[in-house]
């Protein structure tokens, strides 16, 4: 990974953030870390 990429990545996400604080109330980022924690409980039950 180039550290232009790298920080491209890091800017995206620091949006992601702040938009979904500023329109959403957190809801957006919980939703989406609730759903990754099924799909990790869902991995690791077929590992």
């Amino acid at each position: 990974m180039t550290n232009g990429l790298a920080i491209f990545l890091v800017i995206c996400i620091a949006g992601f953030l702040a938009l979904d604080a500023s329109l959403f109330d957190w809801d957006l980022s919980l939703s989406l870390a609730r759903r990754f924690a099924g799909l990790l409980s869902w991995m690791a039950f077929w590992r």
